[in-house]
């Protein structure tokens, strides 16, 4: 398995248990208010990193090594920095991380937009 993949895998692996271990949180105390949040985690830092990770695992022969750790960074970054803004702003009702929300969102655009480039490039290698 390429570097990148497992790089994919574990951290959202690592994701997934705050994910997990956040729901459980939420469940206990019954209070859902950052659903929105908890699933923008799981969504983005467990199902998407997954997704790229195995793309890169079945392309390892053709993939660029280049647009696949930018990939990697953009996502995790995008991740890192939408998810505990978004969960701030739930909480306390400041509008203020709105931008902050935005650019993490726009880290996960520019992550799968990486990715299709990635995808278009194999689309289109010669068999």
């Amino acid at each position: 398995m390429p570097r990148v993949s497992a790089a994919f895998f574990m951290t959202g692996a690592l994701f997934l248990a705050m994910g997990m271990c956040w729901g459980i949180a939420m469940a206990v105390s019954q209070n859902f208010a950052l659903a929105p949040a908890h699933a923008h985690l799981n969504l983005l830092g467990w199902v998407t990193m997954s997704i790229y990770g195995t793309f890169y695992a079945l392309t390892r022969e053709t993939f660029s090594p280049r647009l696949a750790w930018i990939n990697y960074a953009c996502a995790t970054l995008g991740v890192v920095t939408m998810i505990p803004s978004l969960a701030i702003m739930l909480s306390t009702g400041n509008t203020a991380l709105e931008p902050v929300v935005g650019i993490g969102s726009l880290l996960s655009l520019i992550a799968l937009l990486v990715f299709a480039l990635s995808a278009f490039r194999e689309l289109k290698r010669p068999r």
